[in-house]
């Protein structure tokens, strides 16, 4: 399966779309699939690219 995160660099903000009361995260690292996001509620989560697309939270 396709990393649905490719496009994602550290320090970019996102949303994970299946947990919006994480809040907002910002991306720490990607390393292959493994991408590690510090949430506002829920803190460093590292989430699987090729399970979850996360959502791009623009200014």
């Amino acid at each position: 399966m396709d990393d649905l995160n490719a496009f994602l660099e550290p320090g970019a903000l996102v949303r994970h779309p299946g947990r919006p009361d994480w809040g907002l995260g910002q991306v720490q690292s990607r390393i292959g699939h493994r991408i590690t996001v510090n949430f506002e509620n829920a803190g460093k989560v590292v989430i699987d690219g090729r399970v979850i697309g996360l959502l791009p939270e623009y200014d």
